[in-house]
């Protein structure tokens, strides 16, 4: 009888639960071109993204967004514009009065868009990105990581703001 107590305000005090929102065939928070449709690749595998917060005594700490979770999956990804054949699911666990989470969780199959994969994966790990007066990229050129954390050190050291970005990717 005592084990049974003992399991069942076990059971109330750890609680948690997880629930089935909708699935989807196609969602995005991004702008796609249709002309672009038919070269966009649909990726192998599936992905997960979330947009969770944390519940303080019984305070969340932020509101979550559906919206949110599905920006941050697809942000995840290089190239990634949409997510396709994917489900949304709420889950929330909490240990009354002291701690818990709750988020919303995408799981979902990433398309990818050739043309941005490419370009960021033949980025450096380290580079100096110079640009024009418009702000487009004229020269993206491969820097050592010495010269990154000596450059790095000086814009932040001197305050200065030049046509210059400096990356490290990777």
């Amino acid at each position: 009888m005592k084990k049974i107590i003992i399991l069942s305000l076990a059971g109330l005090i750890l609680t948690g639960c997880s629930q089935n929102l909708f699935n989807f065939t196609l969602v995005s928070t991004k702008s796609i071109e249709l002309e672009k449709f038919s070269s966009l690749k649909k990726s192998s595998e599936k992905t997960t993204g979330e947009d969770k917060a944390s519940l303080i005594i019984f305070i969340p700490t932020r509101t979550i967004k559906i919206d949110q979770a599905i920006t941050n999956t697809i942000d995840a990804i290089p190239g990634c514009v949409a997510l396709m054949d994917g489900t949304v699911y709420s889950k929330l666990w909490w240990i009354p009065y002291i701690y818990g989470e709750q988020k919303f969780v995408i799981e979902a199959t990433p398309i990818i868009d050739p043309s941005f994969s490419h370009s960021s994966s033949n980025l450096p790990k380290y580079g100096r990105v110079l640009l024009d007066k418009e702000g487009n990229v004229e020269t993206i050129e491969s820097i050592t990581e010495n010269t990154f954390l000596t450059e790095k050190n000086k814009i932040v050291k001197n305050g200065t703001k030049e046509n210059k970005s400096y990356t490290q990717h990777g």
